[in-house]
C-alpha cells in the first residue's frame, strides 16, 4: 500500500484507522473519504480529506485519479440491526460502494480491503469454532451483503485480477468512537455506562456468546492482511479472525474487578436478540493464522483494563 483511499472515514474503524494508516504510511499517504463533513480534527488537520458519497461512482473515480490511489479500502456499511429497519436501503448502499470500489480498482489495477462479519454466518452454521469454510445462510439483510460481498471480492480477483482481500470481523470494541446500530454494540456501551453509572441495563441475554476484538486488534490485522504475501493467501476475501468470545456475564465480572459496585442488568431486544442467536459463539481462525500468521494480543482481562483506563481519564 503507498497512497490509500478510506472510504466511510468518520465511522467506528474508519475514525481509528485512518490515523493508525498515517503513523504507518505517511499524513499524505492516507485519504479520508465520507458523506459527512463532520471530520474528527485530528483527521481533517492530520492529511487530505474528501467530502463525497461513495455511492456516486464517477466522484469516487476521480478522487482516486487526483490522490493517484493503489488502495480502497472500503468500510461503508449499514450494520445488522440498522440494516433490518430499513433492508432496501442497507442493500443499496453496502452494494452500491462495494461495487464502485471494484470497478474503480479494476480499471486502474488496484486493490480493495472490505470488511466481511460475522453476520455473514447465519443459524444453520456450525455454532462453536465455525470453521472457515462452511455453511452461511444469513438472515439478516447486512449478512446477505457480506456473503455478497465476499464473493464478489473473490470474483473480481479470479475474473480481472483485482487485488480484493478482506476479514470476518467479530464485534469490534472501541474506547475512541460509540458504534452505531450493530448487535454487538453492548459490548462498548457497557464500559462507558460501567465508569458513568455503575450500572448498564444489556439488550443481549446473559449465555449469549459472540466473538469480539479490541480496536487495536482490528487496525492491526487489516494491515498485516493487506502487506501479506499474495502468494500465500488461499481465502483472500473471507478470513475468520477473533480474538476472544464472551457473554454479558463475562465482561460484568472482568468490569467488576476494577469497579466492584457494577451492576448487569437485562432488557431484551428481541431484534437483537435473534441476530445474535443465528450468530457464531466463537469462530476457527486457524487459517488466518497459517496464511499470514495472524495473533490477537488483547484479550478480555487485558481489553478491559486498558478500556476502563483510558474511558476513566475521559469520561
Amino acid at each position: 500500500m503507498k497512497n490509500i483511499l478510506v472510504l466511510g472515514a468518520v465511522g467506528q474503524i474508519g475514525s481509528e484507522l485512518v490515523p493508525y494508516l498515517r503513523d504507518l504510511y505517511g499524513d499524505h499517504a492516507v485519504v479520508a473519504l465520507d458523506r459527512s463533513p463532520d471530520f474528527p480534527a485530528a483527521i481533517l488537520e492530520g492529511g487530505p480529506c474528501e467530502t463525497i458519497d461513495a455511492m456516486d461512482a464517477n466522484a469516487l473515480f476521480e478522487v482516486v485519479r487526483k490522490h493517484k490511489i493503489d488502495t480502497i479500502i472500503n468500510l461503508v456499511a449499514v450494520l445488522s440491526a440498522k440494516g433490518e429497519a430499513n433492508p432496501q436501503m442497507a442493500w443499496k448502499i453496502n452494494m452500491d460502494c462495494l461495487i464502485n470500489s471494484l470497478e474503480i480498482s479494476r480499471q486502474t489495477k488496484g486493490a480493495v480491503f472490505t470488511p466481511s462479519s460475522i453476520g455473514a454466518f447465519g443459524p444453520s452454521t456450525p455454532m462453536d469454532n465455525t470453521p472457515q469454510d462452511t455453511v452461511m445462510r444469513p438472515t439478516t439483510i447486512y449478512g446477505i451483503s457480506k456473503v455478497a460481498a465476499e464473493l464478489l471480492g473473490d470474483y473480481y480477483y479470479l475474473k480481472h485480477g483485482v487485488d480484493a482481500r478482506g476479514l470476518r470481523y467479530p464485534g469490534i470494541i472501541s474506547n475512541v468512537t460509540l458504534p452505531g446500530g450493530g448487535t454487538t454494540d453492548y459490548a462498548v456501551e457497557i464500559y462507558y455506562e460501567a465508569i458513568k453509572n455503575q450500572c448498564f441495563t444489556c439488550n443481549l441475554s446473559a449465555g449469549t456468546f459472540l466473538d469480539m476484538m479490541y480496536m487495536p486488534d482490528a487496525l492491526r490485522a487489516l494491515v498485516e492482511l493487506m502487506e501479506a504475501d499474495p502468494k500465500n493467501l488461499v481465502h483472500r476475501n473471507c478470513f475468520n479472525v477473533s480474538a476472544m468470545s464472551f457473554d454479558p456475564e463475562m465482561i460484568a465480572a472482568e468490569i467488576r474487578k476494577h469497579i466492584p459496585e457494577f451492576r448487569l442488568e437485562y432488557k431484551i431486544d428481541a431484534v437483537k436478540q435473534s441476530i445474535a442467536n443465528s450468530w457464531p459463539n466463537s469462530m476457527d481462525h486457524s487459517a488466518a493464522q497459517a496464511e499470514w500468521g495472524w495473533e490477537p494480543e488483547y484479550d478480555l482481562k487485558a481489553m478491559t483494563a486498558d478500556m476502563l483506563k483510558i474511558l476513566g481519564k475521559r469520561l
